[in-house]
């Protein structure tokens, strides 16, 4: 008949069902507390009278009767219906689960079970869990605020659409009613099972107070050390009660403190019971019930005791345990953590260096992260709700992510040589175990035959166990072992029992050990989930943080930080079937945490990193070319002999002069910041990746990507931009700055295993586009910005010049101090460090924008000639006619204004040439092997190719830097200003007749000053030798748009350029013809720069002598001073 009680199936589901109920419970309470989450019809200002009227009269409510204040439920009933029906469904479960308890826990009374946790562990442990779990639930449910709310609108709408309440109602109604006060009421129900109980508690007498020690006889005894007998180092680590040594504290004392509330009478009979009361109360303040939902321990005991008869000693008992607790408790629970600290650092190491001894000692490892879990978890509820006291130190642990830390690294060890302990417990289960059990079974005087099938099958299922089924990774089940072995205990644990297991203690210890072997073999996560799971955190996020917060203000623990994150990958397992809507929340959260722990860790790793790359910057600029003007002048006068000029001024430091140290205990900045990042990225050691509700987290990924994201910020931040004043750095300035920020990054690699490669090369290649991944303004768009604001707009005013002969801008002598030097910003070193900055696609977009600019004053050229349109037909035609070209120069307007936007074209087509030339030198020294190819394919281009073949070929050497007859650019840009309006045909008039217009307003550049030669620079004073580059660049630009022979158009400028300056020579006036040999080496310019004009071409219609006499007369004019 026991056989068929089915004790031991019914505990396994009963408590697997009451979890759920209780997860279940927690998340209505936590769903109606919250505003945010609350059902909106219980928020709904409709709603409140029916809401008021229901709590007053539940469970008896008289729907006909009042129906005024049910009409809003009424009308909604169908939304009211389904919208509760969820709820109400829930506490019917807790109806069900409460009449399965009972009906269970008075088959255990009728059948007179023995209990001892030493001996029957799991139907000891399931029973004394199965009472705490259901007193949780009916705890959690009078805690539910809108429970009668919930339950009574239900019935309403049931009843007002079905015609009758629903049939259950009756009894869930009362049963709300009855555990109003649920702890008198719970009490009054165990009245009758205060035997089993006492039993079961009793049994922990033995466990509890061996756990329960202060710290110093745990370091007497050496607790968790390896070390402490080297001899036994090999020795398989078990003991009578394996299961008991790590078991949770905090369940055991759940189990004392909910189990004397309940069942109190042996508290005044029983001394024992006494004891093991007392030393539960003095543990702590709170209980917890599930998650967050704690008991105030003493509170609800003395609240309870105050109303029974006889028990005024007993609440002395409390009071007195209460004030232990406030004043020892806090301090003995932080001396645990401490040589928890200490103890699991050492298990690691050894066990890290030798895991090997992860097979005999993995009793060790579960009772560290057992005691652990315990520590953490008391600090967590206490943490949360502190009691005033006059030591709140006590309850702060600046330390925790130590203790997490070597938990984490342990749960590592274990699962990362699984295979290790895997091997040694089939071995020891095959070799010697099975052999022990059946020695054991052997000697027994009496063994019924459902025992003996039991465990015959065990030795059987032992015995056929081989190393060979680890090493080929064959999947090993001992489920069913460990059911078995829970149905044997309830079979033989019955009153008059034909196999008493009380009188075979053997037995048990054997099956004991057993069942932790066994467990080491199929079920190491689960074990490890059981020992060490801290998903509490999920639920006291506040705390969690607190907690990160205070580690991460501690040098020494900026190691540990990694363990916050990655505890946060317990939270997946909280959850239950029987709440499947609290998942989203849980996941959410947990990323949350997660993303937030790791962004925080990551932000400091990363402004350590780039403050020594700062630092390093800094020393690195002391050393550039720009600061050896003081130790020159200073060495000069050195050699001289002479005393140094006095400024009142205290001498700069030497660079190299911060390296000296007299004393090496004396701690530099760079020190400090070393060691923090020697901290910081040592907590990135605990794990590569791991998973967080579903999501595979790369912590390194979090460093690289702040790493970027600050890297841009600061890249720009050097370049000194300032749009109000014009300033920004020198290229060459800010590419030294860079290389040494890349240099000091690459020194990460040695700290941590990150991609810095990968981290640069994304960074600098964002910056070579106009806008970053951000969205925010790169250094390619703030130099471009500035080289058109700045450098070509004074260029185009003639305030810079650009010369030739040094390949840079130079800055004009006038009255005002330049805001900046021209050449510091425009020689070949600054544009090549530009090149190096922006690479190829940044020069694309600065050239893009400088076509913006060549654009929009072809726009303006051309609405020009489109006003002259007539007076240049007529000059195109006759242009060999002095006397007619004479009247018709007086018609044409607006010379000077045509040449003066030519000049600006010439300008920034200038700009661009020796951009490209140094982007060439760049690329040439990146890629040279890259080079060579684009060279040749544009050089041995044949001149019959199609243009799209011909511009596709241009577009990739002018990619490369490489000069090109035809600009891909101008010409792309050139094309995109025609309208559908005009055809190519009028096009090309306005294009040849500009040429023109440029050509026979050449003469008016003599009357200008500035239009003078500098044999120093090369070029003229304003300018105007940029026209060479921007009617050759333009007109080819321009034919090609719209396919006309660029040779012929070229040529026919030529004659009309040189007809017109030959009319200037005979002109006698001095003030007209002042500059006129500057003048003429315009055409000599033009024909140099061309790819389509030759000098034979310009000899034919210009005299060379004439050339010849002007370069003579320029040169003339040069002051030669010899030093």
């Amino acid at each position: 008949m026991d056989y068929q009680q089915k004790l031991a199936e019914k505990l396994t589901i009963l408590n697997e069902r009451g979890k759920g109920v209780l997860i279940r419970m927690n998340y209505i309470k936590k769903i109606c507390a919250d505003p945010k989450l609350r059902p909106s019809f219980l928020t709904e200002k409709s709603m409140e009278s029916a809401i008021k009227y229901i709590n007053k009269k539940f469970p008896n409510i008289d729907f006909r009767g009042s129906i005024q204040q049910l009409t809003s439920i009424q009308r909604q009933k169908s939304e009211v219906l389904t919208a509760t029906a969820s709820y109400y469904d829930s506490f019917l479960d807790v109806i069900e689960f409460r009449d399965h308890v009972y009906e269970l826990l008075n088959t255990i009374d009728a059948c007179q079970c023995f209990f001892d946790i030493t001996v029957n562990f799991d139907f000891t442990q399931n029973y004394l869990e199965l009472i705490t779990t259901y007193t949780s639930v009916i705890i959690t449910l009078s805690r539910i605020d809108d429970k009668k709310a919930l339950v009574g609108m239900f019935n309403c709408a049931h009843e007002m659409t079905n015609g009758s309440s629903d049939p259950s109602y009756p009894r869930l109604g009362q049963m709300l009613v009855e555990y109003e006060h649920p702890w008198k009421k719970l009490a009054e129900e165990f009245g009758p099972h205060t035997r089993s109980v006492t039993m079961a508690l009793l049994s922990l007498n033995m466990i509890y107070p061996r756990r329960n020690l202060p710290v110093d006889q745990w370091r007497s005894s050496q607790l968790l050390s390896l070390l402490n007998a080297p001899a036994a180092m090999l020795d398989p680590a078990c003991c009578d009660t394996m299961s008991c040594e790590y078991l949770p504290m905090e369940v055991m004392e759940r189990w004392i403190i909910i189990g004397f509330l309940l069942c109190h009478s042996s508290l005044n009979s029983n001394q024992v019971s006494q004891e093991l009361w007392k030393m539960a109360l003095r543990s702590g303040i709170y209980l917890t019930l599930t998650r967050d939902e704690v008991i105030n321990i003493h509170k609800v005991t003395e609240d309870l005791f105050d109303n029974i008869k006889g028990y005024s000693k007993r609440v002395a008992d409390i009071k007195e345990c209460r004030d232990h607790a406030i004043v020892n408790s806090g301090a003995l629970h932080r001396d645990r953590r401490q040589f928890l600290r200490g103890a699991m650092k050492e298990l690691f190491k050894v066990l890290d260096d030798e895991p090997g001894l992860l097979g005999p000692k993995a009793l060790f490892v579960c009772m560290a992260l057992s005691f652990a879990r315990d520590e953490v978890l008391w600090l967590v509820r206490h943490s949360e709700n502190m009691p005033k006291i006059k030591t709140p130190e006590d309850y702060v642990d600046n330390q925790m992510a130590e203790l997490l830390f070597y938990m984490e690294k342990l749960r590592g060890l274990m699962r990362r040589y699984i295979h290790v302990v895997q091997r040694y417990h089939v071995q020891y289960l095959a070799q010697f175990d099975a052999l022990v059990l059946n020695d054991t079974i052997q000697n027994m005087f009496v063994c019924p035959e459902e025992e003996s099938v039991l465990m015959s099958s065990f030795v059987s299922t032992l015995s056929a166990l081989s190393v060979k089924q680890v090493e080929n990774k064959e999947e090993l089940d001992f489920r069913a072992v460990r059911l078995d072995w829970l149905r044997l205990q309830a079979y033989t644990s019955v009153n008059k029992a034909p196999l008493p297991l009380k009188e075979y203690p053997d037995l048990a210890k054997v099956m004991n050990l057993i069942q932790f072997h066994t467990r080491m073999v199929d079920s190491v996560d689960e074990l490890l989930q059981e020992t060490s799971d801290v998903s509490i955190f999920c639920f006291y996020p506040r705390v969690f943080e607190k907690m990160f917060n205070q580690s991460s203000e501690e040098m020494a623990m900026k190691r540990y930080l990694m363990a916050f994150p990655s505890v946060c990958s317990h939270f997946s397992h909280c959850g239950h079937l029987l709440c499947p809507e609290e998942m989203e929340i849980v996941e959410k959260k947990s990323l949350r945490l997660c993303v937030t722990f790791l962004e925080l860790i990551a932000k400091q790793t990363s402004n350590v990193v780039l403050e020594i790359c700062a630092e390093q910057s800094n020393l690195n600029d002391q050393l550039l070319p720009k600061h050896c003007a003081e130790t020159i002048s200073a060495a000069r006068y050195r050699k001289q002999k002479k005393p140094l000029p006095k400024k009142g001024e205290v001498q700069k430091e030497k660079p190299g002069a911060e390296s000296l140290r007299k004393d090496r205990s004396i701690i530099t900045n760079f020190d400090k910041l070393h060691q923090m990042l020697t901290e910081l990225c040592s907590s990135y050691s605990l794990c590569s990746d791991f998973t967080v509700c579903s999501h595979v987290v790369i912590p390194a990924e979090f460093l690289l990507s702040h790493l970027e994201t600050r890297l841009s910020e600061i890249i720009v931040r050097m370049a000194n931009y300032s749009q109000a004043t014009q300033q920004i750095a020198r290229p060459s300035d800010l590419l030294a700055a860079v290389r040494t920020y890349v240099a000091s990054l690459h020194c990460l690699s040695s700290y941590i295993s990150v991609d810095v490669t990968r981290l640069v090369k994304s960074v600098l290649l964002q910056q070579t586009q106009p806008l970053d991944s951000r969205g925010a303004q790169t250094v390619t768009t703030v130099y471009t910005n500035w080289y058109l604001e700045s450098l070509l707009r004074q260029a185009s005013n003639s305030l810079i010049v650009h010369c030739p002969t040094m390949h840079c801008f130079v800055n004009q002598t006038t009255d005002n101090e330049p805001s900046f030097r021209a050449e510091e910003y425009s020689d070949v070193s600054e544009l090549q460090a530009l090149s190096e900055l922006i690479g190829p696609y940044g020069m694309k977009f600065l050239s893009e924008n400088l076509m913006w600019h060549i654009t929009s004053q072809v726009s303006e050229l051309k609405k020009m000639v489109i006003e002259n349109m007539d007076v240049l037909v007529q000059m195109r035609s006759n242009f060999d006619k002095p006397e007619e070209m004479a009247g018709l120069k007086k018609k044409l307007a607006g010379g000077e204004n045509v040449l003066k936007r030519m000049t600006i074209i010439g300008v920034i087509l200038s700009f661009r040439s020796m951009a490209q030339d140094c982007l060439k030198d760049v690329v040439q020294k990146h890629c040279p092997y890259l080079t060579g190819p684009i060279k040749d394919l544009r050089d041995f281009l044949s001149p019959d190719a199609e243009i799209k073949v011909t511009l596709g070929v241009y577009e990739l050497a002018s990619a490369a830097g490489l000069a090109c007859n035809i600009d891909p650019a101008l010409v792309t840009a050139i094309s995109s200003t025609q309208t559908d309006n005009t055809s190519i045909d009028e096009e090309y008039k306005l294009s040849s007749l500009l040429l023109v217009y440029v050509a026979v307003s050449l003469p008016i550049l003599a009357l200008d000053n500035n239009s003078s030669y500098s044999r120093e620079h090369g070029g003229h004073n304003n300018n105007i030798h940029c026209l060479a580059t921007a009617i050759n660049q333009l007109a080819a630009a321009m034919f090609t748009v719209q396919k006309k022979n660029i040779e012929h158009e070229l040529k026919e400028f030529l004659l009309m350029a040189s007809s017109t300056l030959l009319q200037l020579g005979q002109n006698v006036d001095r003030v007209e013809v002042k500059n006129r040999e500057s003048v003429y080496l315009l055409l000599h310019m033009i024909v140099e720069e061309s790819s389509f004009l030759s000098q034979d071409m310009l000899e034919s219609c210009f005299p060379y002598v004439l050339l010849r006499n002007a370069y003579r007369e320029v040169y003339r004019s040069f002051i030669v001073t010899l030093g």
